[in-house]
């Protein structure tokens, strides 16, 4: 069993979740960023998104940050506003441990708390197929593929969508 739990993003994690996505950012397609962003510009993203209700959460394993997963705005106009894309960053020593399954759980919980009524993953490369399968197994369905829309470490990269309903979904109209 791990020894693991999931609780709200705080300043002070914003240093080990700098870590995490600048391992991302030089050594995988998870995301077409191609340069890490500093901390002053994920403190930046963080209170963006922290000021606009969007859950941001960290997965601690032991005593240390092993992941973290928040729900942004799909799109910034207004009919988009039921809809968040989710994205999970792990460290690598934490990967293939049940700590992405344990942030997206909670993630859609706290989506879902939230009035948003889907939820898209975006994920960098068709070739992660533990993205993809970490997310079907999160209800999630295959939407399609842009091919060749990113190029990155000197090769073109897919962008593949997948889409889950939160909450009553599409079965009847938001409140604003």
């Amino acid at each position: 069993m791990l020894d693991l739990t999931i609780r709200p993003a705080m300043l002070d994690d914003l240093p080990a979740i700098t870590a995490i996505y600048s391992h991302a950012v030089l050594t995988g397609t998870a995301t077409f960023e191609l340069d890490p962003p500093d901390l002053s510009e994920m403190m930046r993203r963080f209170e963006a998104l922290k000021a606009g209700n969007s859950p941001y959460l960290v997965a601690i394993l032991g005593a240390q940050i092993a992941g973290y997963a928040y729900a942004g705005s799909y799109r910034p106009r207004p009919a988009y506003r039921f809809t968040v894309e989710d994205s999970i960053y792990l460290a690598p020593e934490s990967q293939q441990r049940g700590v992405g399954t344990a942030l997206l759980r909670e993630l859609i919980v706290q989506s879902e708390m939230r009035g948003y009524r889907q939820m898209i993953a975006v994920i960098g490369d068709s070739a992660n197929a533990g993205s993809i399968a970490l997310h079907a197994r999160a209800g999630f369905h295959m939407v399609g593929t842009h091919p060749d829309v990113g190029f990155k470490f000197g090769r073109w990269l897919d962008s593949v969508l997948m889409q889950r309903a939160l909450g009553k979904g599409a079965s009847d109209f938001p409140k604003d």
